[in-house]
């Protein structure tokens, strides 16, 4: 994500004033949303301009080209990403296996949003699969550290258990959609799936301690 940060700070205006942080931040929203319906290609900033209620000219100050708008809307969503792990990681020793599963698809719902639209960026633009696997291996690795915290997890057997979580993770976004077509309690399928698989992990990493 460092690559993509250097790339958005060098070309992008940053905004000074609370105003324009506001703006910029409707602007990104925008973004994100029109991105994640049309993808790279057929997005537009006169639509993305239009979603946010920013004048072209406005639009246009902050992000000089739909590229740099595309890179900065990457590296949001990593650093929120991040954010989000590292708030469950400093939590994670009062999470039960119930805490921890709603605390993950909490994150995916609220960030589902910024993830398509970094799905559409990457799949248009180069490197798709390196930007992937470095995105993964650092959940990975919070995960792993918050197991090893909330359940006692050993760093192997977390290995599996965060790419396992992972895997289920992706699906929070899908489940919405079909809830929203008229299929409702998804999400409620799921976190008692995480919490009942949690639960077992747990209980098997602390068996395994006792002496």
């Amino acid at each position: 994500m460092a690559s993509q940060k250097s790339i958005a700070v060098a070309t992008a205006r940053e905004p000074k004033r609370e105003r324009g942080m506001q703006r910029v931040a409707a602007i990104l929203d925008a973004g994100a949303a029109v991105f994640a319906e049309k993808g790279y290609d057929a997005a537009t900033m006169t639509e993305v301009a239009a979603r946010s209620n920013t004048a072209i000219g406005s639009l246009y100050r902050f992000f000089p080209t739909k590229e740099v708008l595309a890179d900065v809307l990457l590296t949001r969503y990593g650093e929120r990403i991040h954010a989000s792990l590292d708030a469950i990681t400093a939590d994670a020793a009062g999470l039960d296996a119930a805490g921890l599963a709603d605390r993950l698809v909490d994150l995916m719902s609220t960030l589902r949003s910024d993830r398509a639209a970094a799905i559409a960026l990457m799949d248009a633009r180069g490197d798709a699969d390196g930007r992937r696997s470095r995105l993964r291996a650092d959940m990975r690795a919070s995960l792993v550290g918050i197991l090893a915290v909330a359940g006692k997890v050993p760093p192997a057997q977390g290995a599996r258990v965060a790419a396992t979580l992972l895997s289920q993770m992706r699906s929070v976004g899908p489940l919405i959609d079909e809830e929203a077509a008229g299929l409702p309690g998804l999400l409620n399928e799921l976190r008692t799936m995480l919490q009942c698989y949690l639960a077992h992990v747990f209980g098997t990493a602390g068996a395994k301690r006792k002496p």
